[in-house]
């Protein structure tokens, strides 16, 4: 969408918002400063990076208030459960709120008058329309241009995911990262497999992250509130470095198949809405298929 803006293809935008976790892949940060190197600033957007600490390092301070993320639980019965998912919220949502209403000229406390908002651009494509919902937030009107794009290579209304990169590829942009946390519990298969095959530092830290919140986050554990079960980052639920992460899920394998109309099949497609989801973003995390509770009492306290 900044490329497109840039390009005068969409509307001209008064600014960008990065909202930094603190544990990124290092080939977000670095795409992140060349696109503001060679596409933001020559056209005059400023990019804000915003940050409401490191999730990484918070997990483990049990000084520090940590908001929990979605940790595959093995419960002492045997079942399965996920803890609450607080982390979007709180390191991506939160500081792009403050730095909005910073821009708006209305810092909290001080209130949004009624009227004043500013529209905030999602990149929801086509084939992921349902994932397109308002922010709840008065202040933020979310807007969706990429389902108004006209050009897609099938005639219709609205860019789809391979429409977005064919765009990239074409634009010298082709290499264009998943923004999300390194030990992201909704990684798929393909995202831990590419992580440990391409990025080993960043393998070897997400699985020391992994050995390292198998009792919950540290700051429950110090307060009393005890993890029930024993935390993984795999839904495996198992260690990452053991977790089956060379086996292809359905996700993956109905990405791979197609129909003779280059299409993929109804029954695939509903295999990949139900497998495994990857990537992170606000208002919009593809936070995958409700699960049952993990028996824990650790919270955001």
């Amino acid at each position: 969408m900044l490329l497109l803006a840039a390009e005068g293809r969409l509307p001209a935008l008064d600014g960008a918002v990065f909202a930094d976790t603190g544990w990124e892949p290092a080939a977000v940060y670095r795409h992140l400063d060349r696109l503001e190197r060679e596409v933001a600033r020559p056209a005059g957007i400023p990019v804000y990076r915003v940050s409401a600490g490191n999730i990484r390092s918070d997990a483990l301070d049990p000084e520090h208030r940590f908001a929990s993320m979605p940790l595959f639980i093995q419960n002492p019965d045997g079942s399965g459960g996920l803890t609450r998912r607080q982390c979007t919220p709180e390191y991506k949502i939160k500081p792009i709120k403050r730095k909005v209403r910073e821009l708006l000229g209305c810092p909290h406390p001080r209130p949004v008058p009624r009227g004043l908002h500013v529209e905030q651009w999602i990149g929801i494509s086509r084939d992921e329309f349902d994932r397109a919902k308002d922010s709840g937030i008065q202040y933020l009107r979310s807007v969706f241009p990429l389902l108004d794009l006209d050009g897609a290579a099938d005639g219709r209304t609205g860019w789809t995911r391979d429409d977005c990169l064919r765009y990239l590829r074409a634009r010298g942009w082709g290499e264009t990262p998943k923004s999300a946390c390194i030990g992201c519990p909704f990684h798929g298969n393909a995202a831990w497999r590419h992580l440990r095959d391409t990025a080993p530092d960043e393998w070897a830290d997400a699985v020391a992250f992994d050995r390292a919140i198998r009792e919950g986050n540290a700051r429950g554990n110090a307060n009393g509130s005890p993890l029930r079960g024993t935390a993984y980052l795999h839904r495996s639920r198992l260690p990452l470095d053991q977790a089956p992460i060379d086996r292809v899920t359905a996700h993956e394998w109905a990405q791979r198949q197609t129909d003779i109309f280059g299409q993929v099949a109804d029954a695939e497609r509903e295999q990949a809405e139900s497998g495994d989801p990857d990537g992170c973003s606000p208002w919009s995390c593809r936070s995958g298929p409700e699960m049952t509770p993990a028996r824990t009492h650790q919270t955001a306290a």
